[in-house]
């Protein structure tokens, strides 16, 4: 028993069929068949003919089924898709072209690449991901007017190294990497790092928008002040810079966004470069930097640069300190962090009894005491350094004062003397150990 042949044809090829149809019924023109189907004469008699001589399969295209001339070979292919599974597993399509080009002399569409990574499955479509909701916000206008600042807790050096965090400065109306540090965790001292090399290298924008993080904005409902003014908020102030604090992480979505981008581009740049080490991570960054600007950086909607130099009085060193005040006691004492501190009895500070006076607590460690303006010289009598039991500590630092804690520990264990750093440095997010100036001495001599 015969069967009929079945024949797979597209719209467009059924719309032919149909028009040749009427051709043979004398229906239709050839020349009218011709402006119908957008063919010309010639072609529309050779269609009518193979129509005539074979039906309706003479319709379809012959070149169905076939593979193209300009297809990439299998074994290319498959090479390419081994190069990303051992390498760049975890890369995006866009990124894997960038690397197969720069460092296997690839060169492939980014397209092409995504296709090949969606059948191998190891890309997932657009359509296919959950839909995010995003809330627009203009760009500022002037480069300079806005810096977006946040810190980024995340293994940014994987099993390599150890968890630490990222603060990254970002300018609103660019969009480009302003400054960034690798730091252990977010503290006031990072911060006053990290803002003092801005400003150094950019100059004083208008305003820092940030996070509501205790270094920015005082968590002391109950505080004396009430002004929640922070040691970073004053030395902004100090230097004629605001800072505005976001409600929420959405609001300040540019660094957060960034942050994500940084998370996959940068850990994966430094996987290829074998970066293990915060050192070896902040020598990196510039170059990063430098590549990261010129892919994203976007250009404002005004040309003009609002950053301002520093004017000859303000001393990035002086400013860029914890400061606070004391009263000094008939006997020319203060206490300051868990530390007392005495002064030289001399003709200058025996009037200073029952006086405020101002300390000063630099990045590297040493105290520096102070009355209008003139450094006063002293000695100390330091308490035994430690994390005192119930103290408050924000999660953000949890890490940090557990390594403190666990240093302090050992110490003690062993019976040595409580050292002479300073108390505060379990705040400083993995700077540098506290070092006392020379002209301090100590009362009590360290046991080595």
């Amino acid at each position: 028993m015969n069967m009929e042949q079945l024949i797979t044809m597209s719209n467009n090829e059924l719309n032919r069929q149909n028009v040749m149809e009427k051709i043979k019924d004398k229906r239709l023109t050839q020349v009218k068949a011709a402006q119908m189907l957008n063919m010309s004469l010639r072609q529309v008699q050779r269609l009518y003919a193979r129509y005539k001589k074979e039906g309706s399969s003479g319709l379809v295209s012959r070149k169905r089924g076939k593979t193209p001339n300009n297809v990439t070979p299998e074994t290319i292919r498959l090479n390419i898709l081994s190069i990303i599974k051992e390498k760049y597993h975890d890369f995006g399509p866009t990124f894997v072209a960038e690397k197969l080009f720069e460092v296997h002399n690839l060169h492939f569409a980014v397209e092409t690449i995504r296709k090949w990574m969606i059948d191998a499955e190891l890309w997932t479509t657009r359509k296919k991901r959950l839909k995010r909701a995003y809330q627009p916000r203009y760009r500022r206008e002037c480069y300079g007017e806005l810096i977006q600042i946040d810190g980024s807790r995340h293994h940014w050096f994987e099993s390599r190294g150890e968890m630490c965090t990222l603060l990254v400065y970002i300018d609103d109306a660019t969009g480009k990497l302003m400054e960034c540090q690798f730091v252990m965790s977010e503290s006031t001292f990072t911060y006053f790092d990290s803002t003092r090399r801005y400003i150094q290298a950019h100059g004083k924008p208008v305003a820092f928008y940030s996070d509501k993080h205790s270094t920015f904005r005082s968590t002391n409902k109950n505080s004396l002040r009430g002004d929640r003014v922070t040691q970073f908020s004053r030395a902004l102030t100090d230097l004629n810079i605001d800072i505005i604090c976001a409600n929420s992480p959405q609001a300040k979505g540019r660094v957060e966004r960034a942050n994500r981008t940084l998370q996959d581009r940068l850990v994966k740049e430094m996987r290829l470069r074998k970066i293990n080490s915060i050192e070896e991570g902040n020598l990196y960054l510039p170059y990063f930097i430098e590549d990261f600007n010129k892919r994203f950086g976007k250009i404002p909607p005004s040309d003009k640069n609002i950053h301002r130099e520093l004017l000859e009085h303000e001393n990035l060193e002086d400013i860029f300190c914890c400061q606070d005040e004391r009263s000094l006691s008939n006997s020319l004492t203060l206490q300051y962090n868990r530390i007392l501190y005495m002064l030289e009895d001399n003709e200058v500070t025996r009037p200073l009894a029952r006086k405020r006076i101002k300390v000063h607590e630099y990045y590297d460690g040493h105290i520096e005491i102070f009355h209008n303006g003139t450094s006063l010289p002293y000695t100390i009598f330091e308490k035994q350094r430690r994390v005192a039991q119930g103290d408050i500590v924000n999660n953000k630092r949890l890490g940090a004062v557990l390594e403190f804690i666990k240093e302090k520990q050992s110490e003690y264990d062993e019976a040595i003397q409580p050292s002479t750093s300073c108390p505060s440095s379990m705040h400083r997010g993995g700077v540098s150990k506290a070092t006392l100036r020379k002209n301090t001495s100590i009362k009590r001599p360290q046991k080595r």
